[in-house]
C-alpha cells in the first residue's frame, strides 16, 4: 500500500474472524486522509465487490476524524467518502447527505475552497440524476468562489497540501464543465489546476491531472467533428495523445491499483484511445478490445467506442465497427452524466451509416447541429449570469459581515461580541460560561521576529481556538491578543475543560506555527442580573490568575459570590 507521497502506509492488520483492517484509532491524521486518497483511487479503477469495500473502509476513517473533530480533516474525509460513492453503482443516491453535509460543515467552519468543491461535486451528482440545471447552478457558485475571490492561504495547511486541495477543487469544477461539454472553460480551469500541481503536485495527482487534460481534449476534438472542423478536431486529440505520453511515468507512481510492467495506456481507457483518435489503424484494436473491458464510467465506454469503431473501420470491419458503436448506445440509454459524447457517439454511427443516409437527413443533422451549438453558448451565457449572480450575493454577504468581522483573524470582531452577549443575557440563557483568553509570550514574537509574523500567529490560534471548541461557541477578537468565549448553554465544568482542550490545541502547535506562544484562559459562569461589563470584568480577573500560576491553563471561577470567596 502507497501512500499520496509514495511512503508506505502501515500494514494491514487481520482480526480473529479473520478480517483485514487497519487499526484507524492509532493512525496520524495525515495517515488517514492519505488512506482515503489511496480507497478513492481503488474505487475510481475497480469493480463492484472492491467499490463496496472501500466504502465500508472509508466511513470507519470518517467516523474516526469525526470523533477526533479536526474540522479540515473532516471535510477531506466526508469529499472522499462522497465520492467512492458517486464512482460505486448502487450508492450514488448515498452520496447526497454526505455532499450536503460537508457543503454545511465548510460553510460553518470557514473553509472556502473546500465549500467549492462540494459544489462542484453535488454538480456532478445532479447531472447523473438528469438535473443539469441544478449541476449549472452548482458550478457557477463554486467558479465565484474559486475564480472570482480567489481563496485566502489557510495557514494551518503548508503550502503543498495547500495546493494540491486548490487543484482537486479545481478538478473537480472541470470535469463538470466537461461533461457539460463546456470545453472552453473547463481548459481554462485545468489550467489554474496546473499551476497549483506544479511546484506541489504528487505523482497520483499529476497522473489524474493528465488524465483529465486528455479525457477533456478528446470531447472538445469529438465535438468540432460535429460541426465539421476536422483539422481542429485533429490538433485537440494530438494533444490528448502528448498527455497520455506523459502520463506514463506518474502512473507508474500513483495510487492506481494497476500493473506497473504494462504501460498506462494499456490500462487507463482515456489515455489508449487519446493514441487511437490521433492515428485510427488496425495495430490498436488488440490494446481497444482490452480497454472496452476496463471501461466503467460513459466517457470511458463512448470514448472507447468511438476510437474502436475507426479502427475497425480502417481495418475493413464495418459490420463489426456499426456493432460496437449500437452496442454502446443500447448501454447509454438510460445515462444523463454524458450529454455531448452521446451526441458525438450517435454521430459517429449515424456517419458510418452515411452511404444509407439522405440527402435530406444530412441537411436535418446539419441544421440540428448548428441548434446544438446555440445550445451550448446559451449554457455558457447560463453559466456567466449565475455566476456574477453569485458573486454579487457573496460580496454584499461579505460587506455586511465584515462589519462585524475582525479584518485579520475573521472572528466576530467586539461590536459583533457586544451584540452576541447583549442578546444572550437578555434572554436569560443558563448555565452560561464566559471567557477571556490572553496569549502568553506574543510580545516577544512581534520583538524577536516581525509584526507580520505576529499576524501569522494570530490568525493560526484564532483558527485553533475555533475549531476546539463546539459550533454553537463564539469566539471573538477583544483586541490586540486577547479573545473572548462565549459559551451558551455550558457549566463552569464543562467550559474549563473545552477551555483546556483549547489550550492543548494551541500548546501542541508546531513551533513555526505558534512561535511558542500559549494560552492563558479565565473563564466565569454569569450570575443572575450581572451585566456584560460585569462579567467580562470578573473573567479577566481570572485570567490574570491563570498568568500568575504561569499560563498555559484554565483557571474558573464560579459564579455565586459565596463560591468566589
Amino acid at each position: 500500500m502507497w501512500s499520496l507521497g509514495g511512503a508506505k502506509l502501515p500494514e494491514e492488520t487481520v482480526d480473529e474472524q479473520g478480517n483485514v483492517g487497519h487499526r484507524h484509532h492509532e493512525m496520524s491524521d495525515a495517515w488517514l486522509v492519505g488512506r482515503a486518497s489511496e480507497l478513492v483511487a481503488v474505487a475510481q479503477s475497480s469493480h463492484l465487490a472492491a467499490q463496496l469495500d472501500a466504502a465500508a473502509e472509508i466511513d470507519r476513517i470518517l467516523a474516526e476524524a469525526q470523533g477526533r473533530g479536526e474540522p479540515r480533516i473532516v471535510a477531506q474525509l466526508l469529499r472522499a467518502a462522497a465520492v467512492v460513492r458517486l464512482v460505486t453503482p448502487g450508492l450514488v443516491d448515498m452520496s447526497d447527505p454526505q455532499l450536503d453535509e460537508m457543503l454545511a460543515h465548510c460553510r460553518r467552519h470557514g473553509l472556502i475552497v473546500l465549500e467549492a468543491d462540494a459544489r462542484a461535486l453535488r454538480g456532478r451528482r445532479f447531472l447523473l440524476g438528469n438535473a443539469e440545471d441544478k449541476a449549472l447552478t452548482e458550478i457557477a457558485s463554486a467558479l465565484a468562489m474559486m475564480l472570482d475571490e480567489v481563496p485566502e492561504v489557510d495557514p494551518v495547511f503548508d503550502k503543498r497540501i495547500w495546493d494540491q486541495l486548490l487543484a482537486t477543487t479545481l478538478q473537480d469544477i472541470a470535469l463538470v464543465l466537461t461533461q457539460l461539454g463546456v470545453y472552453e472553460m473547463a481548459d481554462d480551469v485545468l489550467a489554474g489546476a496546473n499551476n497549483a500541481l506544479r511546484e506541489s503536485g504528487q505523482p497520483h495527482q499529476i497522473y489524474v491531472h493528465l488524465v483529465n487534460r486528455a479525457r477533456l481534449r478528446i470531447g472538445w476534438g469529438l465535438r468540432l467533428e460535429r460541426v465539421n472542423l476536422h483539422d481542429a478536431a485533429h490538433e485537440q486529440f494530438k494533444v490528448a495523445s502528448g498527455l497520455a505520453e506523459a502520463a506514463e511515468v506518474p502512473f507508474r507512481q500513483s495510487l492506481h491499483p494497476g500493473r506497473r510492467d504494462l504501460d498506462a495506456a494499456e490500462q487507463v481507457p482515456i489515455l489508449g484511445a487519446a493514441h487511437a483518435l490521433t492515428n485510427p489503424r488496425e495495430g490498436h484494436l488488440d490494446r481497444l478490445w482490452s480497454l472496452r473491458g476496463l471501461s466503467m464510467y460513459a466517457r470511458e465506454l463512448i470514448i472507447v467506442a468511438i476510437a474502436l469503431a475507426r479502427c475497425l473501420v480502417e481495418a475493413n470491419r464495418l459490420d463489426d465497427a456499426l456493432k460496437v458503436l449500437d452496442d454502446t448506445r443500447t448501454q447509454m440509454e438510460h445515462d444523463t452524466s454524458e450529454p455531448s459524447l452521446v451526441l458525438s457517439l450517435e454521430r459517429e454511427y449515424a456517419h458510418l451509416h452515411g452511404p444509407h443516409t439522405t440527402s435530406a437527413l444530412q441537411a436535418y443533422n446539419a441544421a440540428l447541429e448548428l441548434e446544438l451549438w446555440q445550445m451550448r453558448e446559451s449554457r455558457v451565457a447560463t453559466l456567466q449570469t449565475r455566476r456574477e449572480h453569485e458573486r454579487l450575493t457573496r460580496a454584499h454577504g461579505q460587506i455586511a459581515q465584515q462589519a462585524l468581522q475582525d479584518p485579520l483573524t475573521g472572528l466576530p470582531n467586539r461590536r459583533a461580541l457586544d451584540d452576541k452577549m447583549g442578546e444572550l443575557i437578555a434572554g436569560q440563557v443558563d448555565p452560561f460560561s464566559i471567557a477571556l483568553v490572553d496569549l502568553d509570550g506574543f510580545k516577544g514574537v512581534n520583538d524577536r521576529h516581525s509584526h507580520a509574523d505576529g499576524d501569522d500567529v494570530l490568525r493560526v490560534i484564532a483558527s485553533t481556538l475555533r475549531q476546539a471548541l463546539r459550533g454553537d461557541d463564539m469566539v471573538a477578537r477583544y483586541g490586540g491578543d486577547e479573545f473572548v468565549v462565549l459559551l451558551p448553554g455550558a457549566p463552569l465544568h464543562a467550559a474549563e475543560a473545552a477551555l483546556g482542550r483549547a489550550v492543548d490545541a494551541v500548546a501542541g502547535l508546531p513551533i513555526d506555527l505558534s512561535r511558542g506562544v500559549t494560552l492563558s484562559v479565565g473563564v466565569i459562569s454569569l450570575r443572575p442580573r450581572e451585566s456584560a461589563n460585569q462579567a467580562l470584568s470578573r473573567a479577566d480577573s481570572a485570567m490574570y490568575v491563570a498568568k500568575r500560576q504561569g499560563g498555559c491553563q484554565v483557571a474558573a471561577v464560579a459564579g455565586e459570590p459565596s463560591a468566589e470567596a
